[in-house]
């Protein structure tokens, strides 16, 4: 679907991960959730024309309830999960989240506060980040702001980067066309946050759940290399998220001898 713009630790040592094709073409749904018609429908049914028309305005539907509250879901090692839980706003494409590693084996969780928007990725919570301001002798920030990576030219990008842009594309300024849908089908239906919701699988095997009630996007999932990141929306409406400021963040590119203090 068309998008309206253009080691095991991920925060000091990224996971590098595929990212073609993962943060574009990526969503759609559909219309009558939990009807008669829908509970006698076979499992791999294709879409019907109305169901097109639908999924084709998923994105835009987003963009006009202007954002949501979001969990993002990545278990990209044995045991190791990455989830971010926040709130985007679509009309402005800027998020807030935390970020939570957890990994299994006894140690404990790594969690940092995220602030982020098309180009830009803000950290706090970010250990040794006084020391290392302090040894530069620069004043006091509580965070670290750095330009979202872009996918390499082997086509991988760290899996926080990956994630954080993932999110502000599940919205458009305009449907698609719902041709482009020819190929999704229609999987069954199931409760997603207390919501009934159909499940749709496209061609390439990403799975997107749309609510009976609202006809709004409550969840999709995609593959990255060998493990699916899930990516859950409600209490869809309007936000407004104020990013730090300046006064209170350091720019890792004015200041690379921070970044390299911390791993970042």
């Amino acid at each position: 679907m068309r998008s309206r713009r253009r080691g095991t630790h991920p925060f000091p040592t990224p996971l590098r991960v595929a990212a073609v094709g993962v943060v574009v073409g990526l969503l759609a749904l559909l219309t009558g959730c939990g009807s008669d018609d829908a509970e006698q429908r076979e499992p791999g049914a294709e879409v019907t024309s109305q169901e097109a028309e639908v999924l084709s305005q998923v994105l835009s539907a987003n963009r006009e309830q202007g954002g949501a509250d979001f969990e993002v879901t990545a278990p990209f090692a044995e045991g190791a999960v990455l989830t971010l839980t926040g709130e985007v706003d679509f009309a402005r494409d800027i998020g807030r989240a935390q970020a939570v590693t957890s990994y299994g084996d006894g140690r404990p969780d790594d969690t940092r506060t995220l602030f982020f928007t098309e180009d830009d990725l803000w950290q706090g919570d970010v250990p040794g980040l006084d020391e290392a301001l302090s040894a530069a002798g620069l004043p006091a920030a509580s965070y670290v702001r750095r330009p979202i990576a872009a996918t390499d030219a082997s086509g991988t990008a760290s899996l926080l980067d990956v994630l954080v842009q993932m999110v502000p594309r599940l919205s458009a300024d305009s449907a698609d066309d719902p041709r482009s849908f020819a190929d999704y089908s229609w999987v069954g239906s199931r409760s997603v946050n207390g919501q009934l919701s159909s499940v749709f699988q496209s061609g390439t095997g990403a799975r997107i759940a749309v609510a009976a009630d609202s006809k709004l996007l409550v969840q999709y999932v995609t593959q990255l290399q060998d493990f699916d990141v899930t990516i859950t929306l409600a209490d869809h409406g309007e936000r407004e998220i104020t990013l730090p400021a300046d006064e209170d963040t350091v720019s890792l590119t004015e200041h690379p001898e921070i970044a390299a203090a911390l791993g970042l």
